[in-house]
């Protein structure tokens, strides 16, 4: 029965990220150096705090992009998220320049990537 749920929760979570990935996506494009991969990514932020001891302080990453890890694959190869790896997103005729700080998936099943970045840059078309 155990192997039954499991296989049962896994197979709603991929519904999940399948409805998520098909209405609450933009498009933007992942890059590392020469090589670029253009995804669907949906955008949220994720909130940290920090205590030195006398003060704690809330902060947020400037964007976090849900990526499915499928569609990761740069120059045919499916990769995984390097600190220094860029994401850009455009907007109103605006390219907003992100910089990956860091990556963890997403869920149980690692079906998804949360990648946070911080903004490094504009452009514009």
């Amino acid at each position: 029965l155990e192997v039954a749920v499991a296989d049962l929760l896994e197979r709603g979570s991929r519904w999940l990220e399948d409805q998520r990935t098909k209405h609450c996506t933009r498009d933007v494009t992942y890059v590392r150096g020469a090589a670029s991969a253009a995804v669907r990514a949906t955008v949220g932020r994720t909130e940290f705090k920090t205590d030195d001891g006398e003060t704690v302080r809330i902060e947020f990453t400037d964007r976090d992009f849900l990526i499915l890890a499928t569609e990761l694959v740069l120059v045919g190869n499916p990769t995984l998220p390097e600190r220094g790896d860029k994401v850009r997103e455009t907007q109103d005729g605006t390219v907003y320049v992100f910089e990956v700080m860091d990556w963890r998936y997403s869920d149980p099943y690692r079906q998804t990537l949360r990648i946070e970045t911080k903004l490094v840059g504009t452009e514009t078309l």
